[in-house]
């Protein structure tokens, strides 16, 4: 009988015991940080196969070349901006981590465990960092899912083209790569409706599949956005409970410290009162 009621302590204990841990993860930030993850995750994996696939359109159906020597052609900016993703990759899972851990340090898990004074004196300055840190990236990436526009615009016009090439025989429509910056002027890369690279173009899954995943590189780009304005919602109601502990706090402190004085007032008067009698 002892044993089955230790027992079922046991159990109960480690029952609360998982409770209160569920209770003390921050679920706001949890959901922001997936939405983060899956955003760039999305946007570096997909914008990095895009542009490898735009690097074996412009080769095999345009014919465009490296330039000889250091010279800065659309392959070198390609170069830089696959670069530019791998830094995007790491520095985003990095500070997805640490606003997880600001969540947690706001939380009530923390709060019971340091108590109020230690979450109050330095959390109320991390919130407000991070909250200028995370407008500043929600920014950024804003210009990031407009610049990730600017290919599927492309994309869709060379997709618009090959499909009313089809449909309408003896059209003439043209691809120039010179419209779109990708060699000089005095490059003449044109491919024309009827031809055969513009035929095997049309009708290749590097097109296609170049077209799709820049559309999901854009649909990450906008779900870190999205993150971003979470995490601001967040941050701010942190810090909001953080600036409110701190009041709290302080106003516990000269309660304490009035209540002191009336104690040590009445004591004072106490001992005066005794000794008159006496």
């Amino acid at each position: 009988m002892e044993e089955d009621m230790d027992e079922g302590q046991t159990q109960k204990g480690c029952g609360e015991c998982c409770l209160k841990c569920l209770r003390g993860i921050p679920y706001p930030s949890l959901v922001a940080t997936i939405l983060l993850y899956a955003g760039v995750a999305l946007f570096c994996g997909c914008g990095h196969e895009a542009l490898s696939g735009t690097v074996t359109i412009l080769q095999n159906y345009f014919e465009v070349i490296r330039a000889p020597g250091d010279g800065v052609d659309v392959f070198t900016i390609i170069d830089i901006i696959k670069y530019v993703i791998y830094g995007i990759a790491s520095a985003f899972f990095v500070y997805g981590i640490l606003l997880m851990v600001e969540g947690f340090f706001t939380s009530g898990a923390i709060k019971d465990l340091y108590g109020d004074f230690k979450i109050t004196t330095c959390g109320r300055c991390v919130s407000a960092w991070f909250i200028l840190l995370t407008y500043i990236f929600m920014l950024a990436w804003l210009g990031v899912t407009a610049f990730t526009s600017l290919p599927v615009f492309v994309y869709f016009n060379i997709w618009t083209i090959c499909q009313n090439a089809t449909l309408l025989e003896g059209a003439s429509l043209c691809l120039d790569p010179r419209q779109f910056g990708v060699v000089t002027i005095g490059e003449e890369r044109t491919v024309c409706a009827g031809s055969e690279k513009f035929y095997r173009m049309c009708v290749s899954n590097e097109l296609d599949m170049t077209f799709h995943l820049f559309v999901c590189a854009l649909a990450g780009a906008g779900a870190a956005v999205i993150a971003m304005i979470h995490y601001l919602m967040v941050l701010s109601a942190n810090w909001a409970y953080v600036k409110d502990a701190c009041k709290m706090q302080k106003y516990e402190d000269i309660k304490s410290k009035e209540e002191q004085e009336l104690h040590d007032i009445h004591s004072t008067r106490s001992k005066e009162r005794l000794n008159a009698y006496t």
